[in-house]
């Protein structure tokens, strides 16, 4: 041996089970698993509104049209301001899924849709945002930054009660 602290096994295991545990711990900075959604997503302001799809349908499809384009920002995306969800209730699954208008769009850019979505699962800040409102990463039709810092986010989908 060469002049080192000898530690005894136990100690050197309840350490590692301290380091192992540690990732695990639960920390109060994001109450993810509270009865009520968080208001504030790594500081982000999400905010929800619902909307009839009829009345979205441009700003859907136009958006639809830029999820291309959008799949990068959002892959890149690590920090906003404000995540604004738009609820379209009577595009819900409930309801019949979304009208032919924008279901057919969606049908057009079907691979584009499907790479977005798995972009937000992908993207913590993203998912959890969604998810504190029980959106489906399925239902989300598309994206639209709005500026710098904000999101828009369109979900076929009716809000939680």
């Amino acid at each position: 041996m060469t002049g080192g602290v000898k530690i005894p096994f136990p100690a050197t295991a309840a350490a590692a089970l301290l380091i192992a545990a540690a990732p695990h711990a639960a920390f109060p900075a994001q109450p993810l698993d509270s009865n009520k959604p968080a208001a504030t997503i790594v500081d982000s302001d999400v905010r929800q509104e619902e909307a009839l799809s009829k009345t979205e349908a441009g700003k859907v499809i136009t958006a639809i049209d830029r999820t291309r384009e959008n799949i990068g920002t959002v892959r890149k995306t690590t920090k906003l301001d404000t995540v604004d969800i738009v609820f379209l209730t009577d595009a819900a699954r409930s309801e019949g899924g979304p009208p032919p208008a924008i279901e057919n769009k969606v049908k057009q850019h079907q691979d584009d849709v499907s790479e977005l979505r798995q972009e937000i699962e992908a993207n913590a800040l993203l998912f959890n945002a969604i998810d504190s409102r029980r959106v489906l990463a399925e239902d989300v039709l598309a994206v639209e930054f709005d500026n710098p810092g904000k999101i828009v986010i369109y979900a076929a989908a009716k809000p939680p009660k």
